[in-house]
């Protein structure tokens, strides 16, 4: 009669492949905004910064990219968002409690819109808050990281041809 130890005979084990910290570099992605509707691409850069979109996806380790939003202030919502969704924050005294709908808050601080959203997708964790620090949003199209996203370029290009 055939038990559990006579079905692992001839059976070869294999094991999962872990990440460690360092042994996955980090490239920098730039993504346009324009136009684009808040939650698909934020959903979108959650997965770009958690490295979900790599083979060597590991959940305890950082692997994601670094990521340049640009024209934040150009992106779309949907329906009567603009005047329902609401921001609170809170200063920890009582009765401070500050709401501001989305409309002001896409005419005064549109990169908050696009971080706040990101950061509801990432991981509740150490390992999330350092996932949005790998974060650049900027309102116009300009951005002071071309030296790093050349560099990563460059490093693909590299790695594709040798």
């Amino acid at each position: 009669m055939a038990g559990p130890d006579t079905e692992l005979i001839g059976m070869k084990r294999t094991s999962t492949y872990f990440a460690k910290p360092g042994e996955v570099p980090a490239n920098w992605r730039v993504i346009d905004v324009e136009g684009e509707i808040l939650g698909r691409i934020a959903a979108h850069i959650s997965m770009v910064l958690q490295g979900k979109d790599k083979p060597t996806y590991t959940p305890h380790t950082l692997t994601g990219d670094f990521v340049v939003v640009l024209n934040a202030a150009k992106i779309k919502v949907t329906g009567k968002k603009p005047e329902q969704k609401m921001y609170y924050r809170h200063s920890g005294y009582v009765g401070n409690l500050k709401s501001t709908t989305l409309r002001v808050m896409m005419e005064n601080h549109p990169e908050r819109v696009i971080q706040l959203a990101v950061k509801g997708m990432l991981p509740r964790n150490n390992l999330g808050r350092q996932m949005l620090t790998r974060l650049k949003i900027y309102a116009g199209d300009q951005h002071p990281h071309e030296a790093q996203v050349k560099g990563a370029e460059n490093r693909l290009n590299t790695a594709d041809k040798g």
